[in-house]
């Protein structure tokens, strides 16, 4: 919106014309994500303990973390209105990606806020039945999926499976993209949630993951750098720059309430959004095999309760002391600041290696 009028401004003051670069947008949005959170996160935390619509802490869970119990929830809400408002504000309102992405995020983030609500204002423990939740998740992704494929300008660019480190190797789909694009869609938004159980664990990776693809969307939305670095061109993608900075920047507004100990947590509507806006953005720059390195920590903790739970049901016995993986290492004695902190290293690192692959091809 804010592009439409810098765009007429221009007319009558040269000096708005800083606003047409893509840049210049992308920081702004981060600042005004960051600024809505800041502002806003006071409020809705008070609104929320006002409605007592806090964290159930389980009993099997770590002793630790009884005291979370009664924590404000749902602040996930925080970061979508944060992210939504930014986005509209300073992207380009007739970019294709930029609407799916946003339309995606808003319909994990119903998804998730259905459950939260079904378990802590309607006091259903189930929430939203597994097989219904998993059943609209599918609709969503599989809609996204079917959108980016149908409406892809360069086929053969855009249904192709990209390899990092090789500059003219790629995997034609065909519609296996749609089948490729729902999994990490899907699989992502999941992911997230799993990891969402410790202050602040699963918000810095998003984060920083999304400030990555942010890169990405960047550069191969850029006819000149995406030729120069080896990478294909994909145009429009670019405009996802604001988004992730909008991510980006809402994500830190958050982390501001939600570090240890934390005075709200996201719950599945933050958790399940993030993931799939993630998810969805890593399908659109064709960069699935990159964000599947750069979410180690998610693909980790989700593959340790598959692990956990097979083991379980096969044998009998139990690979961890609990699932997820985060879990495991609190009952093995690790303070929760330790685990928090360690696996967001391990995050720094594993998105350098994703970025190092825009150069080295």
């Amino acid at each position: 919106m804010l592009m439409i009028l810098t765009e007429y401004l221009t007319r009558f003051e040269s000096a708005f014309n800083v606003f047409s670069y893509l840049t210049m947008r992308a920081i702004m949005g981060a600042l005004t994500a960051l600024l809505i959170s800041l502002l806003v996160g006071p409020w809705m935390i008070r609104r929320l303990s006002f409605h007592q619509i806090g964290q159930n802490v389980r009993a099997l869970g770590p002793e630790s973390h009884l005291p979370k119990a009664g924590t404000p929830t749902m602040g996930g809400t925080l970061i979508l209105v944060a992210i939504i408002v930014s986005t509209l504000l300073w992207a380009d309102l007739g970019n294709r990606f930029m609407w799916i992405v946003v339309i995606v995020t808003l319909a994990f983030g119903a998804i998730g806020f259905v459950d939260d609500y079904k378990k802590l204002v309607v006091g259903d423990t189930r929430g939203l039945p597994a097989r219904w939740k998993y059943f609209w998740q599918s609709v969503a992704g599989l809609s996204a999926a079917v959108f980016l494929f149908s409406t892809a300008e360069d086929p053969a660019v855009e249904h192709a499976l990209l390899l990092p480190f090789f500059k003219d190797l790629a995997i034609p789909l065909g519609a296996g993209y749609i089948v490729l694009a729902y999994l990490v869609i899907v699989g992502s938004s999941n992911a997230v949630n799993l990891t969402d159980g410790l202050d602040g664990l699963a918000i810095m990776p998003s984060v920083l993951i999304g400030g990555a693809l942010g890169v990405f969307a960047y550069v191969i939305g850029n006819v000149n750098f995406s030729g120069y670095l080896g990478m294909p061109y994909i145009a429009g993608t670019g405009e996802m720059l604001v988004f992730c900075s909008a991510l980006f920047g809402a994500g830190l507004g958050f982390l501001w309430f939600n570090t240890y100990p934390a005075q709200v947590f996201m719950g599945d509507v933050g958790a399940l959004a993030l993931g799939a806006a993630l998810g969805t953005v890593a399908v659109a720059v064709r960069q699935e095999i990159v964000f599947f390195v750069m979410s180690g920590v998610f693909v980790v903790e989700t593959v340790s309760v598959i692990l956990q739970v097979a083991s379980f049901k096969l044998t009998g016995r139990r690979i961890f002391r609990m699932a997820p993986l985060h879990h495991h290492y609190e009952l093995k004695g690790w303070a929760e600041p330790k685990v928090i902190v360690r696996f967001w290293i391990i995050t720094v690192v594993l998105v350098l290696v994703g970025l190092a692959t825009l150069k080295i091809r």
